[in-house]
């Protein structure tokens, strides 16, 4: 009933097609391990970049310190803005940030430059930059022209009396900081006002 094997080639060649086979799987688990390894690399790499960039936009934070408006012809036609940067930010470049301006009769993105309808100025308080603020220390002052803005550039066509505008400061990182502007009711011939 069962066949006795006398040659010892026949039991040599199921071995070696075992072997084969047993090479062919570590072959394929090693390419597909290889690909796993790879592809979560991939992802760790492409999670951390996306933390430390919503890190960034939550901790890279510009704090107006101060804002003063310049009144010229019963309109504030100029707004200047002390700026630092918040606690535990990165150094913040003014250069690469937009400012939006937004009011009910105007609305405006403003790069940095010399102020103008399209621009805002910065400029350094003390002796640091004119542009970055490194440390907790620096303070910049932002000037935003009002008058371009809101109407042609002439005495009195800026903010008047009682109007707002906001400003909303998105900078390099991504981080938004908003700031109302709010002129008071009353300018009383003064030449500067807290806005």
């Amino acid at each position: 009933m069962f066949e006795k094997f006398t040659s010892e080639d026949d039991r040599g060649q199921v071995g070696i097609g075992t072997l084969i086979i047993f090479i062919a799987l570590v072959l394929v688990a090693a390419v597909a391990a290889g690909v796993l390894v790879q592809t979560s690399g991939l992802l760790q790499a492409q999670a951390e970049n996306t933390g430390q960039d919503a890190q960034s936009e939550v901790g890279n934070q510009i704090s107006v310190v101060s804002a003063t408006g310049t009144v010229n012809d019963g309109a504030v036609d100029q707004v200047d803005l002390v700026v630092k940067k918040s606690a535990g930010s990165d150094p913040l470049d003014l250069s690469d940030a937009t400012i939006e301006y937004t009011s009910d009769t105007a609305t405006q993105t403003l790069t940095q430059g010399s102020a103008g309808s399209d621009a805002f100025g910065t400029s350094s308080v003390g002796s640091g930059s004119d542009t970055v603020m490194s440390d907790n220390g620096d303070r910049i002052t932002v000037t935003i022209d009002t008058s371009n803005i809101e109407g042609d550039g002439t005495a009195g066509s800026g903010l008047a009396a009682g109007e707002e505008a906001t400003l909303r400061i998105v900078d390099q990182s991504g981080a938004t900081t908003i700031y109302g502007v709010n002129v008071p009711d009353s300018l009383g011939g003064r030449d500067y006002v807290t806005v």
